[in-house]
């Protein structure tokens, strides 16, 4: 993967996974711009099947809601790519898989799609907590393609981490 040096996303997944195990949650994620690669972080780490249940890629607006639930109208409303449409992803596949933590990533990695309004780099991270409503992120990412999308997985890790560390 190229992008940043600052990235380590195996890194930031083996810490991620010391807070799970050691609060005993559960995680599941909902990918769109980053398509896997945060449940590839994961799973790069040796035990992670003791708290990863799982993942959805959901790259379409059409697999946000039917594997997701995120609500059409919300999807036309706000834009896929939008803080209602990341808490609805995260709050939805923490919901499928009853887990105790959903993170989500919504964004437009590049290096065409963006606008004025959303430009190329905009990512939004949702994470939903069982028993609390979704926190969500927004970050506009400078770096190409390939590191827009290991910026926003990072992202996705670490809110996860403040998560556990909150709740």
């Amino acid at each position: 993967m190229s992008g940043p040096a600052e990235i380590d996303l195996e890194s930031a997944a083996a810490r991620l996974g010391e807070d799970l195990l050691a609060g005993e949650w559960t995680l599941v994620t909902a990918e769109s711009s980053t398509a896997g690669l945060i449940g590839h972080a994961i799973t790069m780490v040796p035990g992670a099947s003791r708290y990863y249940l799982g993942g959805v890629i959901a790259y379409s607006n059409l697999a946000k809601e039917l594997e997701l639930g995120v609500d059409h109208e919300t999807l036309v409303a706000h834009g896929a790519v939008s803080e209602p449409v990341a808490a609805a992803m995260a709050e939805g596949v923490r919901a499928r898989f009853d887990a105790d933590l959903g993170v989500a990533v919504t964004g437009i990695a590049g290096p065409d799609g963006g606008g004025a309004d959303k430009p190329v780099g905009l990512h939004f991270v949702g994470a939903s907590r069982r028993g609390h409503p979704a926190t969500v992120e927004r970050h506009v990412f400078q770096h190409d393609r390939d590191g827009n999308k290991a910026a926003a997985a990072l992202a996705a890790l670490e809110l996860a981490r403040r998560e556990i560390r909150a709740g």
